[in-house]
């Protein structure tokens, strides 16, 4: 495969949930928080299905009688029980090899995630994978998904057009926000959000592992 034999040159990749694997550690953290902070209780398909949308979001979707004043609260009671349960980044299995061979036929790699800029700078490190995206957008840095300010910054920080830009991902946050930027997109099932509801929204494809899109490109 090489850039010239697909219709994509920049390929933006969601992070949780499509790359690492590791929306188990979020939803745990998560309900250990509405413990710790006697929150309402949100069962862990609830917690599952906001994963991927920024903080912010999050709080407004999961408790949307919850003053915004208390989102910082509910933040650092989040950030101590993620931290404090020493989880490290996990990538899917394949994904490495995948992002690899998506680099070396000319492809430009990107990351729009709902993940605030420190952690994923750590999670990058972690796996080894920073030195492979030439860029990165996170949801303390501009709108949150399905908004597509992510895209638009990416695609205007790299020079690539629209129609030229890939965005892969297991929610529909990103494939809404592909939608609202104009770029074509895959879905990821297993992730965030079930196969039907990916469906739903008539991505390019909806494979079941990152693995697969190298021979859904060639194809």
């Amino acid at each position: 495969m090489t850039s010239s034999g697909t219709r994509f040159d920049l390929v933006v990749f969601d992070w949780d949930g499509t790359l690492v694997d590791s929306l188990a550690n979020i939803v745990g953290a998560m309900q250990a928080t509405i413990g710790e902070l006697a929150l309402p209780a949100r069962n862990d398909a609830e917690v599952r299905a906001v994963v991927g949308l920024g903080f912010g979001e999050v709080l407004n979707q999961l408790f949307p009688d919850l003053s915004t004043r208390d989102h910082e609260r509910v933040r650092n009671a989040y950030r101590e029980h993620f931290l404090g349960a020493g989880h490290t980044a996990q990538l899917f299995p394949g994904v490495r090899e995948t992002l690899t061979s998506l680099g070396a036929a000319g492809l430009t790699l990107g990351v729009a995630t709902g993940k605030a800029r420190v952690g994923l700078m750590r999670e990058l490190e972690e796996t080894g994978l920073a030195g492979m995206m030439a860029a990165t957008r996170c949801a303390d840095q501009c709108r949150s998904k399905p908004a597509p300010d992510m895209l638009l910054q990416l695609m205007d920080e790299l020079f690539h057009e629209p129609v030229r830009t890939l965005m892969v991902g297991d929610s529909e946050y990103d494939l809404l926000m592909a939608r609202a930027a104009g770029t074509a997109s895959v879905g990821v099932a297993g992730g965030a959000h079930a196969r039907d509801r990916l469906v739903a929204l008539e991505p390019l494809a909806v494979i079941d592992s990152v693995v697969e899109l190298v021979p859904f490109l060639r194809a």
